[in-house]
């Protein structure tokens, strides 16, 4: 189906050396579950992109009756920025699902880096079914590439500390899947995917309980051992008493630089440490120089700025 079938494989092959990606090894010895497989990863980019059709096209694009049934066109995609290119499957399914005959050529493979005034692509097939893809297929391009890039800086700006950046469930509706592909496209990591695939205690949880103890006890005690089990704290306190609980991954929210070091001298190994909220570009750096092993960011998915693409037809 496409022309460029190793820019298809290529992406495959990062899907499967993923397959823990939306679980990431927290366990500390358990086997993590391989809950996303390139399958998997597939059946989601068709859900996303049938939705995406059907919200724009319902029952028809009447502008494209403008065009003769059986008329070809080509067409060219633009960077107009620097960025990571991201979501190449999500567009050429879009293009795809309305003509099964087109044909996708990439001048650069999933990851590359985009130079302003680049071509990407080169699409071409029925006039008509090209027009009415365009809007989805820019849109998966543009968001997830956005995605991408912003997770790219972020991993720069901790390179050497030793610090993952991770992401969150923070996600755009819909899209959590796609966003988490380009977490891993950008060189970040992936936490759980929702709620069904990894514990995380939060103050709630643990004021329902009625401690930090008791209600790791509980998790311990019904929680399978691959699956990951995360406990939040506020302060220096919670996280004495979550580590004397057994506790081996702990959230550090809205830490100071001094209690986040703090924290990681008295861990000291014991359990791995997370740190979360309001961090940004500027603060990211000062954070991963505390110690702590990993740093979650929620805008990550959430503040998305899609990358300025466009795509214009050959006269």
């Amino acid at each position: 189906m496409c022309e460029n079938e190793n820019i298809r494989q290529s992406f495959v092959i990062r899907g499967k050396s993923a397959r823990k990606i939306f679980l990431e090894s927290n366990t500390h010895g358990a086997q993590p579950r391989p809950i996303m497989t390139a399958h998997s990863l597939t059946s989601h980019i068709e859900f996303n992109v049938s939705a995406a059709l059907d919200e724009d096209i319902r029952d028809g694009d009447i502008t494209a009756l403008l065009i003769p049934a059986l008329q070809t066109a080509s067409a060219s995609v633009i960077a107009r920025q620097k960025a990571l290119l991201c979501g190449t499957l999500w567009f050429e399914e879009c293009f795809f699902r309305l003509d099964p005959n087109c044909k996708v050529h990439w001048a650069m493979p999933e990851g590359g880096i985009m130079q302003p005034n680049q071509q990407l692509c080169e699409v071409r097939g029925n006039a008509r079914a090209l027009l009415s893809a365009e809007r989805c297929a820019l849109n998966f391009l543009q968001t997830l590439s956005g995605t991408a890039t912003l997770v790219q800086r972020y991993v720069e700006a901790v390179a050497g500390t030793g610090a993952k950046i991770m992401d969150t469930r923070k996600t755009l509706p819909g899209l959590r899947i796609a966003q988490k592909h380009a977490v891993l496209i950008g060189g970040g990591h992936n936490q759980r995917i929702g709620l069904f695939d990894g514990v995380l205690i939060k103050e709630n949880h643990i004021a329902a309980a009625g401690s930090i103890g008791l209600v790791l006890e509980q998790a311990f005690r019904i929680t399978p051992a691959n699956v990951p089990i995360q406990i939040e704290v506020e302060n220096l306190s919670q996280l004495f008493e979550a580590i004397n609980a057994g506790a081996k991954l702990i959230l550090l929210d809205n830490f100071s630089l001094i209690d986040m070091r703090l924290a990681v001298a008295h861990a000291a190994g014991r359990a791995e440490l997370e740190a979360s909220g309001g961090l940004t570009l500027e603060s990211v750096r000062m954070v991963a120089e505390t110690g702590v092993n990993r740093i979650s960011i929620g805008a990550l998915t959430k503040d998305v700025v899609a990358i300025d693409l466009s795509m214009r037809f050959a006269p």
